[in-house]
């Protein structure tokens, strides 16, 4: 790789000689620039298949299965005047149901 001798720029390759882009020096000498560029392909993506739940556990009995843990959260799913609506996802089962109160 050549460099140009007045402000340090790499030189490119113009018509038959080197040139600066910088400063417009041209060298007589011919830059032989190669650019390799090597890739490492990953075959497989590693995908993580459990789905986790992020919610608090609280102590709310299951319609569905009667297991005493669920999942909670609550929703804005009226108009914003009125309270959320909570949620609750069993963790045994996964059942999903609401409470209005």
């Amino acid at each position: 790789m050549l460099f140009c001798p007045k402000c340090g720029a790499i030189l490119v390759q113009k018509t038959k000689n080197a040139g600066c882009p910088r400063c417009n020096y041209t060298s007589k000498e011919k830059a032989d620039i190669k650019i390799i560029e090597k890739i490492n392909e990953r075959k497989e993506i590693p995908i993580i298949s459990k789905k986790i739940d992020i919610h608090p556990i609280v102590d709310e009995e299951c319609p569905k299965c009667s297991h005493k843990k669920a999942y909670f959260w609550m929703q804005q799913t009226r108009s914003s005047d009125e309270a959320p609506t909570k949620f609750f996802k069993c963790i045994k089962c996964e059942e999903t149901w609401r409470d209005y109160s």
